[in-house]
């Protein structure tokens, strides 16, 4: 009865949030002005993403805002949140109230489908709760994991282009349009972060500060400490071609040098599938008939 009641409560939610967003719906007209009302009032906003989320972001925040003291309780720090999720790709604003509204949704739909199990439905709601409110941060870990491996595996590429448009004459800034342009294909993620590069230029901000901003987006070491080289390289006046030719050599070594370390710890992780799982299989398959013709011989034996 009680589960019931509770999934009546949320469906009832839903429904009046669904109804909030279409009937305060604006028209784009409305969002545009208002847009660029926002805009004239403070011009020196740097802003890269919209003031009114719409879709999805927008029942999340209706959400969110509706129960804003639990969403403060699971998200404690929006800055710490938003920089996680910048390192997953997700840049946007919104999908700080889309990632709350998950943490506080699924718990409460892992608890009801509990709710169907048959036995032991204590133990299984509290595993599926669990596993719920886990789920979002697992999902953002293995994006900001599978996000982090790409711009690793195309980082040396991108600096031998680098160095290849360099040594046809162009400068390190047209050079970085020519190669964020050039990546788009085989790596979209550090691309994006090129291309970004570029724009804070275009803006007035200087080249070592927009190498530094994408250092902290990434949150590599390698990136880092390609920044460092680039700084030494502008202070001391030596030529960066030559620099970023041996920067991606080293990067490239440090990988052959960890795919050799994978390589070497893989007969230490195959001893235990194969002494607790693939061994037992075999002596089973040998010597069983063996055992069972000794077993039958001694039988007759005994007789």
């Amino acid at each position: 009865m009680i589960l019931l009641v509770i999934s009546a409560a949320i469906t009832s939610v839903l429904l009046l949030l669904l109804v909030y967003i279409s009937v305060g719906e604006k028209s784009p007209v409305d969002d545009r002005l208002m847009e660029v009302a926002a805009r004239a009032e403070s011009p020196s906003s740097d802003s890269l993403f919209r003031d009114h989320p719409t879709g999805l972001a927008a029942v999340a925040s209706v959400f969110t805002n509706f129960l804003k003291p639990l969403r403060d309780l699971i998200t404690s720090n929006d800055e710490e949140l938003a920089y996680q999720l910048s390192l997953a790709g997700f840049k946007d604003p919104a999908h700080i109230e889309v990632f709350a509204s998950a943490k506080i949704l699924l718990p409460v739909a892992g608890f009801i489908a509990s709710s169907f199990a048959g036995s032991n439905m204590l133990v299984i709601a509290i595993v599926a709760t669990a596993a719920g409110f886990f789920l979002p941060d697992l999902f953002v870990t293995q994006l900001i994991a599978r996000r982090r491996a790409k711009v690793r595996l195309a980082f040396p590429d991108a600096l031998d282009l680098l160095v290849i448009c360099m040594g046809a004459g162009l400068g390190i800034d047209q050079a970085l349009v020519r190669v964020g342009g050039e990546m788009k294909m085989t790596s979209p993620v550090l691309a994006e972060e090129l291309q970004v590069i570029t724009r804070e230029q275009r803006a007035g901000k200087p080249r070592l500060e927009a190498w530094r901003g994408m250092s902290e987006r990434l949150d590599l070491d390698f990136v880092r400490q390609f920044v460092t080289m680039l700084v030494q390289t502008e202070r001391f006046g030596t030529p960066i071609a030559n620099a970023l030719g041996q920067f991606s050599d080293t990067l490239r070594l440090r990988r052959t040098q960890e795919a050799e370390e994978m390589a070497a710890k893989s007969g230490v992780k195959l001893l235990f599938p194969l002494v607790f799982f693939i061994f037992p299989s075999i002596f089973v398959v040998l010597l069983g008939p063996a055992m069972l013709n000794i077993g039958k011989l001694l039988t007759d034996f005994a007789k």
